[in-house]
């Protein structure tokens, strides 16, 4: 049942800074309960967060204030926030008394509860406070490990509990949250954030030194999609509503390579309804950002590595501008339905995709999704981290993804896809900026798509589909003209031909995925050799042929290869990129450990701290 804000919120007021937008719902059903959050929002919740912080690049730190609007049942004392890491110096009533606090034992996934005891009537919270260099959220880089290398850089990744180190909020996906923010920078930087822009592009001049630049969300978000970067960053339009920031060395490249995203939108809203957060700009970051792609509203954050000249990576961008309906508008309330962000998600990116550029190139990002479903089911021996829902960030590989649209697919063929298109359309106004958990969407779909029809039912085996590991027999594979030709010369080299007749000229991205991927993982030194030399592997410029390559190279140590592939994971942070390379050299036992250790020992300053957690449980395994 949904409901809301609280029981009984009605009678409560709302704080003044929250009359502004909707005060988004929150889920109070046994299924929505997040096991990754500190907070009770049944008892006491926030609704509104107003930083007004300092970014100190010599101290690595953010200090000031967070300004909280609360939303309390009838009788609350309290209110339970998460935080991590942070230093804490005061808690008051806004303009009124301080308050006492209490932050709970360090847990190593969760960080730490602030419990804050209120006063009868306390509706506004301001807590001072600075962050530490450690904070998880946050990457500081020094200006050798950016393009222009000049000037240091700043940015911030909050999915899935980062923002706790940096934000001391109710970090949980179904408690969604308006926000403004005021970042006050060194005179020769630019702030950007995930809000609309006040102040301008060159902010304003503060007295005690410093430019000030003013944001704010009136949407609510959930916690996690608040983010920020400050560099050396210049902008160039790329439509009327969208556009692209990056250093100023990257910005025509990056401009071009994001050239279709108005095609792209218009393409989005003619599929699911408006979008509704105003701007549509991009954020290319440095290269140890650790993700393709992160939808941050009217601020999407990616990857240096899409940037291949050719635009065959503009997948990543269509990805993340659908996150702007599945994830950012509809959300999971929890991360054991990540699957409702991701998998509605990647459905809905090939559906722009074959609008924009047509069903064959729509089908070739389809079949290799298949290729990657099928991997992670082989190696999850289709155990239970293959179901959709399970435990949060337990999924294997990204099955979230992967089966989920694949799911997706299986119901637009079953039904039509005119009839799934506007029960989706649907869906996503109902819903729109509320979260939503598994059991909410079947019964959804039940309610409005299948309508008692048992046969319909019986056919889509939907509780299968979400709650059973392993891939029902009723998947829907959608198979590719232009990678059935890769496969066809991947069948001559594997049947011995020689490597100088594989024609790569004009190659995408995707056929050279393939086509390294489906190579045989037992391979003669003459043959790597062969091929390195016959395809310029090593050399390649190509962020994920390099991956792949690097894995086909130590799966059968092929020392050779361990000069480009040291060179690739210190100039590369994408995590999808270089967890694979390390994964593979732990794979080799007293061969490749030390190997990996060697390289994550000169490659760790450089990665986002979530990535150098994940390769540091690698390299521990």
């Amino acid at each position: 049942m949904r409901i809301l804000a609280l029981a009984l919120g009605a009678l409560i007021a709302v704080p003044a800074s929250a009359q502004t937008a909707q005060v988004a719902p929150i889920l109070t059903t046994p299924e929505a309960k997040d096991i990754w959050t500190h907070a009770r929002p049944e008892i006491a919740r926030v609704t509104h967060v107003a930083l007004d912080l300092r970014v100190n690049f010599a101290s690595q730190t953010l200090s000031g204030s967070a300004i909280l609007d609360i939303l309390t049942a009838p009788g609350a004392r309290e209110i339970i926030l998460d935080v991590d890491n942070m230093n804490i110096q005061t808690v008051a009533a806004l303009n009124g008394p301080n308050l006492p606090y209490k932050i709970g034992p360090r847990d190593a996934e969760l960080g730490s509860a602030l419990t804050i005891q209120l006063n009868p009537g306390t509706k506004r919270i301001r807590i001072t406070y600075n962050t530490k260099p450690s904070a998880s959220a946050l990457q500081w880089l020094p200006p050798e490990l950016t393009a222009g290398k000049v000037k240091p850089y700043l940015f911030s990744q909050g999915q899935p509990i980062n923002n706790r180190s940096w934000i001391p909020t109710q970090d949980s996906p179904g408690i969604r949250q308006t926000w403004s923010a005021t970042l006050t920078v060194p005179d020769n930087m630019v702030a950007v954030m995930s809000g609309d822009r006040l102040s301008g592009d060159k902010g304003m001049q503060r007295a005690n030194g410093g430019r000030a630049y003013e944001f704010r969300m009136n949407r609510p978000v959930p916690p996690y999609l608040i983010a920020l970067a400050v560099g050396d960053l210049a902008f160039k339009a790329t439509g009327k509503r969208s556009g692209v920031w990056t250093e100023p060395s990257m910005l025509d490249a990056a401009a071009y390579e994001v050239g279709d995203v108005e095609k792209m939108i218009d393409a989005a809203q003619a599929l699911y309804g408006p979008y509704r957060w105003g701007r549509y700009d991009m954020l290319v970051l440095p290269p140890s950002f650790p993700y393709g792609g992160m939808e941050n509203p009217t601020l999407t954050f990616l990857t240096p590595t899409i940037i291949t000249g050719d635009r065959s990576n503009t997948d990543v961008v269509a990805h993340e501008l659908a996150h702007s309906w599945s994830g950012n508008l509809v959300t999971n309330a929890t991360w054991s339905d990540s699957w409702l962000n991701e998998g509605f998600t990647t459905y809905f990116e090939n559906r722009i995709m074959e609008a924009v550029y047509g069903k064959t190139r729509a089908a070739l990002y389809a079949d290799l999704d298949w290729d990657g479903l099928q991997k992670d089911l082989t190696e999850a021996k289709n155990g239970p981290t293959t179901r959709l829902h399970g435990d949060p960030g337990a999924t294997a590989g990204q099955l979230d993804y992967f089966k989920g649209s694949t799911m997706l697919r299986t119901i637009e063929v079953a039904v039509g896809r005119k009839r799934f298109d506007a029960y989706l359309r649907s869906y996503f106004d109902r819903y729109a900026f509320q979260p939503q958990t598994s059991a909410g969407f079947l019964a959804d779909i039940r309610q409005r798509l299948i309508r008692g029809d048992k046969a319909l039912e019986a056919r889509l085996q939907l509780d299968r589909w979400v709650y059973q590991p392993g891939l029902p027999a009723n998947a829907v594979h959608v198979q590719s003209a232009i990678l059935a030709k890769v496969d066809a010369q991947l069948a001559a080299v594997k049947a011995g031909g020689s490597v100088s007749a594989v024609k790569t000229t004009g190659w995408s991205t995707q056929q050279w995925m393939r086509f390294l991927n489906g190579l045989p993982r037992q391979q003669t030194p003459a043959r790597l050799k062969e091929l390195d030399q016959g395809l310029g592997l090593s050399a390649s410029t190509n962020a994920y042929v390099r991956s792949a390559w690097a894995e086909l190279a130590i799966a059968n140590r092929y020392e050779p290869a361990l000069p480009s592939i040291e060179a690739f994971v210190n100039s590369v942070g994408r995590g999808l990129l270089i967890r694979p390379v390390y994964q593979a050299l732990v794979a080799q036992g007293d061969w490749g450990k030390p190997i990996a250790a060697r390289f994550f020992a000169k490659a760790k300053a450089s990665y986002h701290p979530v990535t150098a957690g994940q390769v540091e449980k690698i390299i521990a395994k």
